[in-house]
């Protein structure tokens, strides 16, 4: 389905030529200062100078280090060469009933962490999308195949049937319930002060407040415990919602509502979220077959209904269609603080990254929150037509349904009862259908990483597909960001161990990606996967000149040395560029103290914790895992969040190594500054002891969580004395070696 050439286009390109501009003379600048810095270095090794053997290795230390940021930022120029923005018209877009369909794939896994209610809402926003509703066809993957989540799956099939009329007579702008009926949604529609409209929303709101009710008994009379989630061993269980419903006011059809919950045994691999998407791309393609796909997040509810039209303003641009595998919108968050101090809304990589590809080949696959060409996924085998019966059973496995569904033409009928026996969707979701297919290695979403989105992305980029971003005014899509410093970790552990492993696989962004793709597509990737490398050079700056300065031994040129000014530029170049960026995409000070601040303790921690989770994987030490992360409210812990402070409740192995990396600038500061009063070398010191306290001043919540707050969230004493003790014992040690 495509719009017919010679009308007006559906969506328009347009280069930000302001930013381009200074980003490329920012990349001329700072890449020239960076020159001059490896000269300074490299000539230090042909000095004929007193002591420098003794200086040999912490100089090389530093200038590893400096090499390995200024590696990481050439990467991530490729980003800033050519940043655009889009704009779409889905007015102009054909008739409801010229449009393609659309099936929506939601995964979740464990309705503790991923509470029923919230997925209930995301499932809700989904099928009341502002699309024909005939067209528009919802799964749901459990993969803990809990009777909770199938009993709200019900439920809420009970209450979309008065939910979805409501919004679509009225209009409503926010179509997930929860969101809707919360004091913070006003009623901005024609209809607001219509009494018949609040008669209708007040009983709407009766009836969500008895669906919550409904759920939350079930919950109770079930005894529901971690002890019910059988995700272990099970049978697939496939149930589809009654279809052909009429509802009695509006006369409209309802979307169809799928629950899916594939088979799992110990004895057979899963692949984690990669596995649960593959099983609905099957089991849809014999239901519902429809040519575009939305990937959604469990917690990531459709905030604005416009979201699968603005897509297919770009599916069905003649101009870019046949090319075009997924529209990428940014994930969003409704529940970020005022100073958002654990950066959860990744304003860097939704605002200048994947703008920065977008004006490329288009950005990386991002999760969640993007419509996908389904037969994309298919492989090259996609392109090279379906003959082959052998062939094509040896791609995708012995269903000859789902084999059918390859072909253009091809439409299932599926419209199943709930107690009707679905064969052939049983023996898709079944663990051994995969077995001897080239499913996850060259169809569908592929599993050889536990960041399925971004590998997945990538070779579909590497077999010559590309792909948009979409930022509309209104996000059309809002999660729930993680509200304390642990689950922010570990989620970021679990990230980058999935990048840095693609980054060392033969899947290697310079060596793989640089023969598929164009150059400058294959850095930014490159980029993301090498990214987890901060951790080297954060950790050796954030201890080395420290070390050096309580021992006198300077690393960096004097005050007085023409040296000191190319130091001095590099160092500001790079926080007046982050500042910049920051106010440009609506940022405030506190925002950019808060991405440095939280950047350094991901790179001394999970940073550090990925690279190395990453290269015992390679070595067949450990095996890949997945841990969602956790969405379920915490009173307390959000209250903190709110207040911008800090949780510091979270695993030791994240508050040890940062209370030991500001202990030890402290230390060293403190004897340094001392020794150097009585020396006199403030002229070959300023700049360590400028760095130890930019250090201790970017970390200053540290420190008041360890001294001045006295809530919950506030450091563990014991653990802090333990830590403290040690490391100063140690810097005590290495002063008189």
């Amino acid at each position: 389905m495509e719009a017919s050439q010679g009308t007006l286009p559906l969506n328009t390109c347009h280069v930000q030529k302001l930013l381009l501009i200074i980003n490329r003379l920012h990349m001329l600048l700072h890449s020239m200062a960076l020159g001059f810095l490896f000269y300074y270095r490299v000539c230090f090794l042909f000095q004929d100078q007193e002591n420098r053997v003794s200086h040999l290795l912490p100089w090389l230390l530093v200038f590893t280090s400096e090499i390995i940021l200024s590696f990481i930022w050439f990467l991530g120029q490729a980003y800033r060469w050519r940043p655009v923005s889009r704009f779409v018209f889905p007015e102009r877009l054909p008739e409801d009933d010229k449009l393609p369909a659309v099936d929506v794939f939601i995964c979740t896994a464990d309705p503790i962490k991923e509470p029923t209610l919230e997925v209930m809402n995301t499932v809700l926003s989904s099928m009341a999308l502002d699309y024909p509703q005939e067209k528009i066809h919802v799964y749901l993957s459990d993969d803990g195949c809990s009777p909770m989540t199938l009993y709200g799956v019900r439920k809420a099939w009970e209450f979309a049937r008065w939910w979805l009329p409501f919004c679509r007579r009225y209009k409503i702008k926010n179509r997930c319930p929860k969101a809707y009926f919360s004091a913070l949604e006003s009623d901005d529609n024609d209809f607001a002060r219509s009494s018949f409209y609040m008669e209708d929303k007040q009983k709407i709101k009766r009836k969500y407040e008895a669906f919550k009710e409904e759920i939350e008994t079930f919950r109770k009379a079930e005894a529901f415990s971690r002890d019910s989630i059988t995700v272990g061993d099970h049978s697939s269980v496939i149930e589809v919602m009654q279809e052909d419903i009429i509802d009695d006011v509006d006369n409209v059809k309802m979307p169809q509502l799928v629950y899916v919950s594939r088979e799992r045994k110990s004895s057979s691999p899963h692949h984690f979220k990669a596995g649960a998407l593959n099983v609905l791309l099957r089991v849809s393609a014999v239901m519902s077959n429809s040519p575009y796909i939305l990937d959604l997040d469990c917690d990531m509810f459709c905030n604005d209904p416009t979201s699968a039209r603005y897509a297919m303003c770009f599916h069905l641009d003649p101009k870019i269609s046949s090319s075009l595998s997924f529209v990428q919108f940014p994930q969003k968050f409704h529940n970020i603080s005022k100073k958002d101090i654990y950066d959860s809304q990744l304003r860097s990589l939704f605002t200048l990254q994947w703008q920065g590809m977008d004006g490329l080949k288009g950005p990386v696959l991002s999760g969640t929150g993007f419509y996908m060409k389904r037969v994309s996924l298919y492989g090259n085998q996609a392109n090279e037509g379906w003959t082959d019966l052998l062939q094509l059973r040896e791609y995708f496995g012995s269903s000859n349904e789902f084999i059918k569904s390859l072909t253009q033409n091809y439409t299932s009928v599926f419209f199943p009862g709930r107690n009707t026996l679905l064969e052939e969707p049983h023996l898709l979701a079944s663990c051994r259908y995969e077995t001897g297919t080239k499913w996850g290695q060259d169809v569908g979403f592929l599993y050889d990483s536990v960041v399925e989105d971004f590998l997945t992305g990538f070779i579909l980029h590497c077999n010559g597909w590309n792909s948009v971003f979409c930022e509309p005014s209104r996000p059309q899509f809002l999660g729930t960001a993680t509200t304390n410093l642990n689950d922010v970790l570990i989620q970021g552990t679990r990230w980058y161990s999935g990048l840095f492993e693609n980054g060392i696989s033969k899947f290697c962004p310079l060596i793989y990606g640089s023969l598929r793709m164009p150059l400058l597509q294959s850095l930014c990737f490159a980029e993301l996967t090498y990214f987890p490398l901060y951790c080297l050079p954060l950790w050796c700056f954030a201890t080395i000149p420290q070390l050096c300065l309580q021992r006198g031994i300077p690393l960096y040129p004097k005050v007085s040395d023409t040296f000191f000014i190319v130091f001095f530029f590099i160092f500001l170049s790079s926080l007046s560029k982050h500042l910049l960026e920051v106010f440009l995409t609506g940022g405030t000070l506190h925002n950019w103290i808060n991405e440095q601040r939280i950047w350094m303790m991901k790179s001394t921690t999970c940073d550090l914790y990925g690279c190395l989770d990453a290269l015992l994987k390679k070595v067949g030490i450990r095996q890949a895992s997945f841990l969602p992360t956790d969405k379920a409210e915490d009173d307390e812990q959000t209250l903190l969040y709110q207040n911008d402070k800090y949780d510091f409740r979270a695993s030791n192995i994240f508050i040890v190594p940062m209370l030991a990396l500001l202990t030890v600038n402290i230390f060293c500061l403190v004897v340094g500054v001392y020794r150097v009063i009585l020396v006199g070398d403030w002229d070959k010191m300023f700049i360590q002891v400028a760095l130890a306290s930019f250090i201790i001043t970017v970390n200053y919540p540290i420190i008041e969580g360890l001294v001045i707050r006295k809530d919950k969230g506030r450091i563990s004493q014991s653990v802090a004395i333990y830590v403290i003790l040690f490391t100063m014992i140690f810097l005590t040690f290495c002063k008189f070696l």
